[in-house]
């Protein structure tokens, strides 16, 4: 998202609120950290409250999934929308006032991160582009408030800054609206973006592609009044997303002659993680003009190396073979699966990092150190963790070779 935006109503930010094109820039061990210390204090949480540290965890996807709509929670543990909602907000009062009392470090980094004092317009610019980057806007408003509270600002200033956050967030929604009836004047960049794309899809080997569904298989919160709208004239109708990359995703679909049609999350997946059986539902599935099918999944560049995500992503490339589809995981950024793989890493962070994992399980702090001894990176990171399938779990951080 623009890095100049700020807080309020109509103005020049507001015509130059714009998605970047791709989140490399914003992927940094600074976010991850903040990340990790979340799901860190979730967890903690967890230990008091079980039930409700999950809840948490679902909704701000601390463990590097998608946040969940209320309403999907609500269906796992069959309890209201309102409920879900009552007992988020106060879990959430929990893990603050719990933070605060036993002067954990998060007081620190997140202070640091988001000073008090600190203008609004350059929290709201920064919370924005985390957003955006970690593919969050389901649950920008409780993230944006969490951290925030965190850092050590009154609950007033919280709220309203976070308040600016989803301000910014519906007004970018309302503007794509407004220029989707313009798309011709970005079909050519459209199209050499989806031709960069293709050279990332893992086909399958022979088939026939199956035909694309005809609904989308998400139906609990289909409707969830927390999810963008827009009408997208290639399909006919008003498309639902969850964020910023999933609609810069639809939008570049929807002007490429390359794509004949498309239908957002067309399947249920299940998936394993730890022999607990899990559902995902993949973003988009999209018809090229020469008939051949590929199934999307968004993940945002800095979490395709998490477990949970790489489980999601070995269960949906079999279901898309099966069906004779394409897979694609796409990232927001140009570098996907296939570059992260072959990227080139510092010869002393890759052996240092090679030599903390043969020792491990490796830690935080340990990651900290090398970082610090070395000038690791996170993409180092994440190339590293694909390359060598090492295993990279969020909620609370831990690296082990094997997956």
């Amino acid at each position: 998202m623009d890095r100049d935006v700020a807080p309020g109503g109509d103005s020049q930010d507001d015509a130059e609120f714009e998605l970047v094109d791709d989140i490399e820039g914003d992927v940094s061990f600074g976010l991850e950290e903040i990340n990790e210390l979340l799901g860190e204090l979730v967890e903690m949480h967890g230990d008091r409250k079980r039930r409700d540290a999950e809840i948490v965890g679902f909704r701000l996807g601390v463990s590097g999934e998608t946040p969940e709509t209320l309403a999907r929670i609500g269906a796992r543990y069959d309890l209201s929308r309102d409920r879900i909602r009552q007992l988020h907000t106060r879990a959430v009062g929990q893990i603050i006032r719990a933070a605060q009392l036993s002067g954990h470090r998060a007081a620190g980094v997140f202070g640091a991160r988001y000073p008090v004092g600190t203008r609004d317009q350059q929290l709201v610019r920064a919370l924005l582009v985390e957003t955006y980057a970690t593919d969050t806007d389901i649950a920008a408003n409780e993230l944006s408030y969490l951290k925030l509270r965190l850092a050590g600002h009154a609950g007033e200033d919280a709220r309203r800054i976070a308040g600016f956050v989803m301000q910014r967030i519906m007004a970018w929604q309302k503007k794509t609206n407004r220029r989707l009836a313009k798309l011709h004047n970005v079909e050519p960049s459209a199209t050499s973006e989806v031709h960069s794309w293709l050279g990332q899809v893992d086909w399958p080997g022979s088939g026939v592609a199956t035909a694309l569904p005809r609904e989308s298989a998400r139906v609990v919160d289909g409707d969830d009044d927390g999810r963008g709208r827009f009408y997208l004239g290639k399909v006919g109708r008003e498309v639902p997303f969850d964020s910023g990359l999933e609609a810069r995703l639809l939008r570049t679909l929807n002007a490429s002659d390359l794509v004949a049609t498309f239908l957002e999350q067309p399947s249920a997946i299940e998936y394993q993680v730890d022999g607990t059986d899990r559902v995902f539902y993949p973003s988009i599935v999209a018809e090229l003009a020469d008939k051949r099918v590929v199934l999307i999944d968004v993940q945002p560049l800095g979490h395709v190396g998490f477990h949970v995500n790489r489980a999601k992503s070995a269960a949906g490339r079999g279901y898309a073979h099966a069906n004779g589809w394409g897979w694609l995981v796409w990232t927001g950024s140009k570098l996907g699966l296939p570059e992260l793989a072959g990227r080139q890493v510092d010869s002393q962070s890759e052996s240092g990092l090679r030599e903390l994992v043969e020792d491990g399980p490796v830690r935080w702090p340990a990651i900290q150190q090398l970082r610090t001894a070395t000038g690791l990176e996170l993409l180092d990171l994440v190339t590293l963790t694909l390359r060598d399938e090492w295993r990279w779990d969020r909620a609370p951080f831990r690296l082990t070779a094997g997956h």
